[in-house]
C-alpha cells in the first residue's frame, strides 16, 4: 500500500442494482439533468440503457456524445482499456471535457471486480479516484430479490448511497420492510427514495472514499463507524446473532456482519499496512469491504483513509485533519460467513509480527 494524495484526478461512481431494479431509469435521468454536463458513462451494453434518441447528436462507434454534453460509452473490451482510451480522447481534444465519470453494471454483477480494477491498475490510480458505489434497490421486489438472488445483498452490503426505486408503485408498509431490511445488510448507507429515476444527482456523488474539497466531513460521513457499534462498544442489532427474526434459508444477509475494531494508540505504519494486506490475503474472499481511519504513528495530527474489497487495497490518502475529537483508529469490516473474532484473532496476530 502506497500513499496517494493526488487532488486532480477524475471521480468514478461505481452504479449497480440488480435486474429491472431502476437503473436504466435513473440513468437516463442523470444524462438530463442539471450540472451533469460535464460527465461520462461507461454502460455494459448500449442497449440496456435506454437513452432517449432525442438526447443523442452523434454516435463513433462506441462512444455516444448527448446533446447537454454527456458521453455514453459501451464496453467492448476490457474497462481499464475503455478508461484509459477516455482519458486520451479527452487529453487530445477528441471528446469533451469530463470531470466525472459513472461505471454502470450488468444487474447480475458483483461490483467487487471494477472496484478491484480501480484500485490495482496504476494508470487508472493516477488519473481516477474511486468516489463511491451507488446501489439501486427495487421497492417493489427488493425484499424477494434479497432472499432468491445473493448477488442483491452484496450489491447493497457494499454500497456508499442506496437509491430505493419505484416508491410510487409500493405500498408504504412494503417500503418499511424493505428499508428495515436495508438497515441490516448496510447500517451505514443512506437510502434515498426515488420514483421514475427522478434523484438529485448530488445526493449521488461525492458518496466514497473521500471529495478532495470536502475531506474531513466526507471521510465522517463515508466511515459512520457509529453506524456499526453501540453506544458501548457492543456490536449492534443487525449482527447475526442477534437478529429479530427466525433463521430462515433463503435469508442470505444472515451471511453478511458489519462491526468496527478500534486501537487506541497509533500504530507503525509499516505494521498496519502489512497487517492488512496479510488479512486481506488470507480473508479476501470472505471480506466485502474494509474502511478506515488510522493514526499513523509517524505522521502528526493527519489521519490515513485506508479502503479495501476484498483481497485489494486502494491507494491510502492522507487527510488535512480528524472529523472529530475521537483521534483512535477505527476500522469498519463488512464481511460474508466470518465472524468477528476470527477477524481480530487474526489481525492481532499479525500486528505481533515484524515486517
Amino acid at each position: 500500500m502506497t500513499d496517494s494524495t493526488t487532488q486532480d484526478r477524475v471521480p468514478v461512481s461505481i452504479l449497480t442494482g440488480f435486474l429491472g431494479s431502476g437503473k436504466t431509469t435513473l440513468l437516463s435521468k442523470l444524462m438530463q439533468a442539471e450540472n451533469m454536463d460535464k460527465v461520462a458513462v461507461i454502460i455494459n451494453e448500449f442497449g440496456e440503457v435506454g437513452i432517449d434518441d432525442a438526447l443523442v447528436v452523434k454516435s463513433n462507434e462506441d462512444t455516444i456524445l448527448l446533446n447537454n454534453g454527456c458521453l455514453c460509452c459501451t464496453v467492448r473490451g476490457d474497462l481499464v482499456e475503455t478508461m484509459h482510451r477516455l482519458h486520451v480522447q479527452q487529453q487530445d481534444g477528441q471528446i469533451p471535457e469530463f470531470n466525472r465519470l459513472i461505471v454502470e453494471t450488468t444487474g447480475l454483477a458483483d461490483p467487487a471486480p471494477i472496484l478491484h480494477t480501480m484500485m490495482s491498475d496504476q494508470f487508472l490510480i493516477s488519473r481516477y479516484r474511486l468516489d463511491g458505489v451507488v446501489t439501486v434497490v427495487d421497492a417493489h421486489h427488493g425484499m424477494k430479490q434479497f432472499d432468491q438472488q445473493f448477488e442483491s445483498v452484496k450489491q447493497a452490503a457494499v454500497a456508499d448511497r442506496i437509491v430505493l426505486s419505484k416508491v410510487d408503485v409500493t405500498e408504504p408498509e412494503d417500503i418499511a420492510k424493505v428499508k428495515e431490511r436495508l438497515t441490516t445488510i448496510n447500517p451505514a448507507a443512506p437510502i434515498i427514495e426515488c420514483a421514475h429515476g427522478e434523484i438529485d444527482p448530488l445526493k449521488l456523488f461525492d458518496a466514497g472514499l473521500y471529495n478532495p474539497l470536502t475531506k474531513t466531513a466526507d471521510v465522517a460521513r463515508w466511515l459512520k463507524e457509529e453506524a456499526y457499534m453501540d453506544t458501548e462498544g457492543h456490536i449492534p442489532k443487525h449482527d447475526h446473532d442477534h437478529h429479530h427474526h427466525h433463521h430462515d434459508v433463503n435469508r442470505h444477509d444472515d451471511h453478511i456482519k458489519s462491526f468496527s475494531i478500534y486501537f487506541d494508540d497509533p500504530l507503525k505504519w509499516g505494521k498496519i499496512a502489512g497487517s492488512l494486506d496479510m488479512l486481506a490475503q488470507t480473508h479476501g474472499a470472505n471480506i466485502l469491504r474494509i474502511k478506515g481511519l488510522i493514526n499513523v504513528e509517524e505522521i502528526d495530527d493527519q489521519p490515513v483513509v485506508v479502503h479495501a474489497v476484498q483481497h485489494m487495497f486502494h491507494p491510502p490518502a492522507k487527510i488535512d485533519a480528524w472529523p472529530n475529537s475521537d483521534q483512535r483508529s477505527r476500522l469498519v469490516f463488512i464481511v460474508k460467513d466470518v465472524e468477528r473474532d476470527v477477524i481480530e484473532g487474526a489481525l492481532s496476530s499479525y500486528l505481533a509480527m515484524d515486517f
